[in-house]
């Protein structure tokens, strides 16, 4: 019993981490285009993160401590 609940967690497992391409299943389209659009984007493209989606990482990085502006609006709690 436990070997065999062992086998199928690691076939559960080992099924995540498939590295193939996306595709519509048979029968089935790609999402309609969006409005305005000339063409139908590819699955690819419908994928691809938009810039504000994943921004860049700032590389202006502090490299010592230096000391804070005052803050009109960090006031004492009431």
């Amino acid at each position: 019993m436990k070997k065999s609940l062992v086998i199928v967690a690691a076939l559960a497992i080992a099924a995540c981490g498939q590295k193939a391409d996306l595709v519509p299943l048979e029968g089935q389209a790609l999402p309609p285009a969006p409005y305005g659009a000339e063409a139908q984007p590819s699955a690819d493209e419908l994928l691809a993160l938009d810039p504000q989606a994943a921004p860049d990482r700032s590389v202006e990085l502090r490299t010592r401590s230096e000391e804070r502006e005052d803050d009109p609006f960090d006031l004492p709690p009431e």
